[in-house]
């Protein structure tokens, strides 16, 4: 073999294992560590590479940490990252709250961040509060106006809640809530167009911010608009409604009274029937008198002359003839 390419051969072996050396041995962490006065040593770092956590991440965290003057260990950036935490916004966050006197650890901090939550915006809004508008809430007041509201929530944010905490949906809900319920006790809208201030102070006592991530600093009445005269429109629906049932009993009586007419004629039909009936039966009766010799001829010339006396008076209380029994 030619010794050239046999000692050119060494140097590559040689540089490859000083590059595999440097990698299990961060050395150059190592020393950053130690010119930071963090305490980290070596064999934790190669320990960090086998158990595939990166050895940069947990020195620079540990060395941010340290600057910021918090203790926290590599044991704990570790075991946060191996849960599939964010290590920098906690580190962040962590910093954030110590120079806003916020009173937050780490294991709290943890928490949150592996709950799902931004921990990091979460103290940047407890430091900063943010205001929420409401959509516009429609409410009824007693009189039947109805009047449109908008309300500007300023909230901030509740750490330690912050963890199973409801969120902004919840806080604008229940705002609504309160909302609806202050100008529906009002006795008339011009109450609340005077004194909006009254949906403030009832909204807030009710401690709409209790189970919820949030704090809410105040509330704010941006702009009520009034809307329709509702109870003025449910009246003359009602009216209406009472107008189409008066005209639906109406037409049942109407259509009872038609019955009955009709049932009134049937029963004159049948008893005008009968009446025929039975005096086509009076010439036989009156034929077997003759017979029998209970009727006489004088008998029937006196039944003809009253017949014929009623059949006058008859015609002459009819209306439209005269006094001698002829028509106008």
């Amino acid at each position: 073999m030619d010794p050239n390419f046999s000692f050119a051969l060494m140097i590559v072996g040689c540089v490859v294992a000083l590059f595999l050396l440097l990698y299990l041995l961060p050395v150059n962490l190592w020393f950053t560590a130690q010119l930071s006065n963090v305490k980290i040593s070596l064999l934790n770092l190669v320990l960090m590479r086998l158990r595939k956590v990166p050895p940069s991440l947990v020195t620079n965290a540990m060395i941010t940490s340290t600057k910021a003057g918090l203790n926290i260990t590599s044991n704990d950036i570790e075991t946060h990252y191996l849960a599939g935490g964010n290590v920098n916004k906690v580190i962040r966050a962590l910093i954030s709250a110590d120079k806003a006197n916020i009173p937050l650890d780490f294991k709290l901090a943890t928490a949150i961040d592996l709950a799902g939550r931004d921990v990091f915006d979460a103290v940047q809004l407890s430091v900063n509060p943010q205001v929420i508008n409401t959509p516009p809430v429609a409410a009824v007041a007693k009189d039947g106006i109805q009047l449109i509201a908008k309300a500007r929530v300023t909230v901030r944010a509740n750490i330690n809640q912050l963890v199973g905490g409801a969120g902004e949906e919840t806080i604008l809900a229940r705002v609504g809530e309160g909302i609806v319920t202050t100008i529906g006790s009002s006795e008339n809208h011009k109450q609340v167009l005077e004194n909006p201030d009254r949906i403030s102070k009832t909204v807030l006592s009710k401690g709409l911010d209790s189970g919820t991530a949030f704090e809410i600093l105040s509330i704010d009445i941006a702009d009520i608009d009034i809307g329709e005269n509702v109870g003025a429109k449910l009246q003359t629906d009602q009216a209406e409604a009472d107008l189409k049932v008066a005209n639906a009993r109406a037409e049942e009586r109407r259509a009872m009274a038609v019955a009955n007419e009709q049932e009134m004629r049937a029963k004159a039909q049948e008893a005008r029937a009968k009446v025929i009936e039975a005096e086509s039966q009076l010439p036989l009766a009156m034929a077997e008198a003759f017979k029998n010799g209970n009727l006489g001829v004088m008998d029937y010339y006196k039944m003809q002359n009253i017949q014929a006396d009623t059949d006058m008076r008859t015609s002459i209380s009819k209306p439209g003839h005269d006094t001698k029994g002829h028509k106008d």
